[in-house]
């Protein structure tokens, strides 16, 4: 049967309001958490979609690198299509799809590069060799051959003997994402999911509301 014609029936495990509390925060966290250990491959992997200057949508698949009460964390090259077009066009989505668990989470917020001392932390936090390919890619950028990525990186391991400090390069760091709404998506049998959504409320807080699936 061709995956077009297959219907899976997600089950009958209920998200209800009930004993959810109104910090979207701590729900995040127990989800990501249970992601973690289903062993969800990459379970801190998320699509970000972007809208650049010319309303051109797009998305890719980036990594969490952080979060707390004020927003969530990914970390890319300045200059490249998502980098760019956040810099123009702050709106962002974030969806990461934990499809193993029948559940997904949707963030749209803002998108800002973060403080400098907050890309070095996470600069400082990664292998050398990813390291040096952050400085070796421009990324987005068109190249004529693997050969020629390959030999930049061969370069920067010279220029760079292990245990060598690596500076963060400017056109790399974190972009912090303030959620305006976050929205939690649990499979039901025949379609008819429960959706719970927080949406930031102007005085602080949170308000909470059911969507239909």
């Amino acid at each position: 049967m061709s995956s077009l014609d297959r219907h899976t029936d997600y089950g009958s495990t209920p998200f209800t309001e009930a004993g959810i509390g109104r910090d979207p925060f701590a729900v995040f966290a127990d989800w990501l958490r249970a992601a973690e250990e289903a062993e969800v491959y990459e379970p801190n992997a998320l699509v970000v979609s972007t809208v650049d200057q010319d309303a051109r949508p797009s998305s890719r698949t980036v990594l969490l690198k952080g979060f707390d009460a004020q927003g969530f964390d990914f970390v890319t090259n300045y200059r490249s299509r998502k980098g760019r077009a956040l810099l123009a066009n702050p709106a962002v989505s974030l969806l990461f799809p934990w499809y193993s668990l029948r559940r997904q989470v949707i963030i749209s917020g803002d998108a800002h590069p973060a403080e400098p001392n907050v890309s070095d932390a996470y600069f400082d936090a990664r292998p050398r060799e990813s390291k040096l390919a952050s400085i070796a890619s421009d990324q987005s950028e068109p190249i004529a051959s693997r050969d020629l990525l390959e030999q930049r990186m061969r370069d920067l391991l010279e220029r760079y003997p292990e245990g060598s400090q690596i500076p963060r390069p400017e056109k790399w760091g974190a972009f912090r994402v303030t959620p305006r709404t976050i929205e939690f998506w649990q499979g039901r049998s025949a379609r008819f999911h429960d959706r719970l959504r927080f949406t930031a409320a102007a005085g602080g807080g949170w308000t909470l509301e059911r969507l239909q699936p």
